[in-house]
């Protein structure tokens, strides 16, 4: 599957913004999706994920309440709705598609990945 992110940009901090991953070569109703986010320096890290055509999502928890992720499969498209934003939120952001098992908090799980989207949070 590819995978293309786009929507990342300058924001000052408690604005919003939304992130799209446009998908090709599997339905996003069919693949458990997630996004992961890679600040300077630090690890990638699991951020949300859904399955199931969005009746499954998880989050972690740094971003529960602030971050919705949704899919459109007319689209093939999965979003990620990024409100409140802080400085710590900066970092490119990845989307990925899972393997039907694994921990979908693990980089492992996943096995087709976008090129990222950079997002810088000002304070």
């Amino acid at each position: 599957v590819q995978l293309v992110e786009s929507g990342g940009g300058l924001v000052q901090a408690g604005g919003s913004l939304r992130l799209s991953c446009a998908a090709s070569g599997r339905t996003f109703s069919s693949t458990p999706m997630g996004w992961f986010r890679q600040a300077p320096g630090k690890e990638r890290e699991f951020v949300a994920y859904i399955r199931s055509a969005g009746t499954v999502t998880y989050y972690t928890d740094s971003v529960k309440g602030r971050f919705t992720i949704s899919g459109d499969n007319t689209k093939n498209t999965v979003y990620l709705q990024m409100n409140s934003l802080k400085p710590e939120d900066t970092a490119v952001y990845y989307c990925a598609a899972a393997s039907p098992t694994g921990p979908y908090y693990l980089r492992s799980s996943y096995n087709s990945w976008g090129q990222g989207t950079q997002v810088t949070v000002s304070s």
